[in-house]
């Protein structure tokens, strides 16, 4: 789905946020809130808009076509999205796999996304490879059709298939979406179906489709393409012309007319889901269309309900009638018709009858007492950092202008955007609220765990869901065409098979990096950039999970929520509101290895946050109600998480790599028994113990000096004292000798998640190095093996990939992973053993030249945003990494050999040495693995305790 008022675009294959926004605070500091561009129009239609940033040598290419799911027909629904699919195989002069080798290969990333809306396609390159680029796109846009085959057709459709296994049928909650959208639109309505679409719809389709989903909506007179980056305008105009301007104007351009619905009675369904283990209440109410004039007080509406401590939702779903640990409520506005949503996942055993209830009076309550002013100030005040955030990077640049050009109809709609939102009022947010939510119909959705019927409403019908059922594994049929399938090429005005070649090798300038320590101890890392008014900033306290009792499993992780409600000075309310009037972020959390408090701020704000932060450090508050809540959500999530197949793969994964007693094998947020017997107390002496300055490290990115990011520090140089610390001791188990596989069972599982592990070296060991350019590939990214083989050639996956991650106070991992279709998981798993098995036997000087060339390349893609500024800062105090440890990474790289690169496969991708782990069906695939010997497949719980025969 798309939201407009804040281009807030959810896409399959894709999450991107673009949000547009008004100036917060004093309008004096306040800066107008626009982005530079010049657009052009050819001659074909094709919109052209041009954004010129040369902070990065960098350039973000997006090519957004006015064609989503709401431009299907029934019967053939998840058509928009499979087209993408296909445009991503070849074209007349792209060879087969083209954007999935090439743009990794040039240092590059890349994607698409499709929404009810639309669809796009982007890269984001070093300057260097940009006409390439737009060789590759101009030829998909213009010279697509005639390259694809049945083979090519039949090819992709396990893929998308394989994309709904994993995001739709193995997920909790996964087909809400269906049930809500098949009862709130009529049948042929273009938003009655999701934008996955059916299996059964997508094997259907042909040949034919497919050519006339290509001649009817993408023409280039139906699409806006977005350049920005580092760019010579003119040069660029010679090359937009020559690629795309001879592509002629096709097929249909004319915006769909808006097609808002409204319901005769309420309907409530229910369904017995298979994954989840906490029952969820949604309510979806029909509301307006994209840019209608109601469209921004119901986004403010979304909010006030239910975000922050005085919302009322809030109020009386978690802290009066305690009957969920959280709820949500939006506005979602689309091209045409939008919905309104209230979601609660209720606690454990709820009856969702007594959820609806409390719902309806707190809807009565709102109509009768309104609310306070100060939270539509607060929603604003965030508005401006959120700006700032969106564009933040060249991809975010280019997103925003293209979604404004091709909704809105120019890129500068932004303007009238902001003046939108800044002109929503009390009155106007309570008469939305009453024209469409108070006493309205709608549908509602009850999803409760499989066998619990009983919770959901009483009035309400089993939805009608479609479920896949697990068949035997057959290989799919190599279609053969039949006569000539030479490729006729269209007529161009120059020959398109010739691939350009790469511009002026950028120059990388990475940024320079300042240090301090403080008396206490605490360091100071630090990058002054200043392209946005905008600073992101973290404090990391190493210790994190590794400094939990193993009796009491889960403190480290409820520490960073007790501290997040409230100061000694503040309730959480107050704090929230001190926040939220800054329009800063402030959040923390836990990882195995620290504790982290980040944020991120609009510059003239950094001083006033960061005094917030040091109030939060040096004060807690130790909420006793808070404390309350926080346990009850906590075992909430342990419970869902019980049920979701690659968090139940990392357990088990840690519980088997690390062994019974390292403190890595327990999950950070710990388990039920062990939550169940935390007290405040306990968290009082964690922070005694462990919040100490000595074990910290501040992190800052943005627009300000190394002396104000000092400064800022305030209370915490001279109060926060430095204190001794023993870290634990923990023996890490033996790597195996033997390959080992672990089977977890999950019921009718539609996929199966696999997981391949081993521990290697300490992330400061230079090692490391050698098995990060090892990997490339093997597993890092579309072009690796693994993903080629799997999925290209297989289709058994929708991806498979392979990484190292560090680790401070154990070994790092190398893992491959992936979630395959149900009845292929031996079939998978032969397939991974036999391409990480036999990768260093096979491994080619052809493979080392393009593993150089991207690694080298895609340096000009690490330092563009403050978030990665952050990262490299971040990795340096974390892992006692050396500050030019990038600089060492490339000289591992400029160095390595086919011998070195044979060597290190040799030590460490040696599978004998390997732990295996699978979530799936048991009932169809556990007997299909069966081994005599090693490998043989040991059952056990989903916390990795084995269950022996059964």
């Amino acid at each position: 789905m798309k939201k407009i008022k804040n281009l807030s675009i959810i896409m399959l294959g894709l999450v991107v946020l673009v949000t547009s926004c008004t100036p917060s605070g004093d309008s004096e500091n306040s800066e107008e809130l626009s982005l530079d561009y010049e657009k052009i129009t050819l001659d074909n239609g094709l919109d052209v808009v041009l954004h010129q940033d040369d902070s990065d040598p960098i350039v973000a290419v997006a090519i957004l076509v006015h064609a989503g799911s709401n431009r299907e027909r029934p019967g053939r629904t998840g058509f928009a999205h499979f087209f993408e699919h296909m445009l991503f195989q070849r074209s007349e002069n792209v060879p087969n796999g083209g954007f999935f080798k090439n743009i990794n290969e040039w240092g590059g990333t890349f994607n698409g996304g499709t929404w009810t809306d639309g669809t796009v396609y982007y890269e984001v390159v070093p300057k260097d490879a940009l006409e390439k680029v737009l060789w590759m796109e101009s030829d998909r846009m213009g010279y697509f059709i005639n390259a694809v085959t049945l083979a090519s057709l039949e090819g992709e459709k396990p893929v998308v298939q394989n994309e709904k296994r994993q995001r739709v049928d193995n997920q909790p909650y996964g087909h809400t979406q269906s049930v809500i959208l098949k009862a709130l639109y009529p049948e042929g309505h273009p938003y009655n179906w999701t934008v996955i679409g059916e299996l059964e719809d997508l094997q259907n389709a042909t040949l034919e489709d497919v050519k006339e989903f290509y001649e009817q909506w993408y023409g280039p007179n139906n699409a806006t393409l977005v350049i920005a980056g580092d760019i010579d305008k003119a040069e660029i105009k010679e090359m937009v012309s020559k690629y795309f301007g001879e592509i002629p104007s096709r097929g249909i351009d004319t915006p769909m007319d808006p097609q808002p619905v409204s319901l005769e009675e309420t309907k409530t369904y229910y369904y017995e889901d298979n994954f989840a283990q906490l029952p969820e209440l949604r309510m979806t109410y029909p509301t307006v269309e994209q840019y209608h004039e109601d469209q921004w007080a119901l986004d403010a509406l979304g909010q006030i309900l239910s975000d922050g401590k005085r919302a009322p939702l809030y109020k009386s779903i978690v802290e009066e009638s305690k009957v969920a640990p959280g709820v949500s409520s939006y506005n979602s506005s689309n091209e045409l018709a939008g919905t309104f949503t209230i979601r609660v996942r209720a606690n454990a055993g709820t009856d969702l009858d007594s959820v609806r209830a409390v719902i309806n009076q707190t809807l009565v309550d709102f109509d009768q007492k309104g609310f306070d002013i100060k939270d539509l100030e607060r929603i604003k005040a965030g508005l401006e950092t959120n700006f700032y955030n969106g564009i933040s990077s060249v991809l975010g640049k280019a997103f925003q202008l293209a979604s404004y050009n091709e909704y809105a109809g120019s890129p500068d709609f932004v303007e009238q955007d902001i003046a939108n939102i800044k002109a929503v009022t009390q009155d106007d947010v309570m008469r939305v609220f009453r024209t469409y939510i108070l006493n309205k119909n709608h549908i509602v959705t009850n999803f409760v765990p499989k066998g619990s019927a009983d919770l959901a409403m009483e009035d309400a019908q089993m939805a009608d869901v479609k479920e896949e059922a697990i068949v035997p594994y057959s290989p799919t049929e190599i279609i053969e065409e039949e006569g000539d399938i030479s490729i006729t090429k269209t007529e161009s005005s120059f020959d398109r098979s010739i691939e350009p070649g790469f511009g002026e090798t950028p120059l990388v300038n990475p940024p320079t990096i300042y240090t301090a320590e403080l008396t206490n101890g605490l360091g100071v890392y630090g990058v002054e950039s200043n392209e946005l008014p905008l600073v992101n900033f973290s404090i990391r306290i190493m210790g994190g999970h590794f400094m939990d009792d193993p009796a009491k499993v889960g403190v480290a992780n409820l520490m960073t929520d007790i501290m997040m409600e409230g100061t000694a000075n503040k309730t959480p309310e107050e704090l929230e509101d001190a926040i939220g009037q800054l329009g800063a972020n402030i959040n923390m959390s836990t990882s195995d290895e620290y504790i982290q408090i980040s944020g991120n701020c609009l510059s003239r704000n950094f001083d006033a946050t960061m005094d917030l932060v040091n109030e939060i450090i040096l004060e807690p508050r130790w909420d006793e109600k808070e404390f309350e809540r926080i346990i009850n959500q906590t075992l909430q999530s342990i419970k869902q998480r019980e049920t979701n197949p690659n968090a139940i793969a990392t357990v088990v994964m840690n519980k088997k790599l690390y062994g019974e007693n390292h403190i890595f094998s327990h999950p950070s947020i710990g388990y039920t028994e062990t939550v169940e017997t935390i007290t405040l107390d306990d968290l009082k002496a964690f922070y005694n113990n462990f919040f100490v300055p000595n074990l910290a490290n501040y992190h800052v990115a943005g627009n300000v000096t190394k002396a104000q990011a000092v400064s800022a520090l305030g209370r915490l140089k001279n109060e926060w004292k430095s204190k001794e610390v023993e870290m634990p001791s923990y023996p890490v188990a033996e790597t195996p000798s033997e390959p080992q596989l672990y089977f977890v069972d999950i019921p009718e599982a539609k996929q199966s998640v696999i997981r391949i592990s081993r521990l290697t070296v300490p992330a400061d060991d230079p090692t490391y190095n050698e098995i990060l350019v090892a990997n490339d590939r093997l597993g890092d990214g579309s072009s690796g093996r693994l993903f080629q083989i799997l999925r290209e050639e297989k289709q058994f996956t929708y991806g498979a990939y392979s990484f190292p991650s560090r680790n401070r106070n154990a070994p790092s991992e190398f893992s491959a992973s992936s979630s395959v279709k149900s009845n292929v998981t031996l079939e998978a798993l032969d397939t991974f053993k036999e391409v990480i098995g036999n990768y260093g036997n096979t491994y080619t000087d052809e493979d080392l030249n393009k593993t150089k060339t991207s690694m080298i390349k895609e340096n000009a893609r690490r330092f563009e945003t403050l978030f990665s500024l952050l990262g490299i800062l971040q990795n340096i105090s974390t892992y006692d990494l050396p500050m030019d440890y990038i600089d060492q990474e490339q000289k591992a790289v400029t160095e390595a050999s086919i011998e070195s690169i044979q060597s290190t496969t040799t030590e460490y991708f040696d599978l004998s040495k390997y732990i295996f782990v699978i979530v799936g069906d048991k009932a169809t695939q556990f007997d299909r693995l069966k081994v005599q010997g090693a490998g043989d497949p040991i059952l056990v719980d989903r916390y990795g305790e084995e269950l022996g025969a059964m």
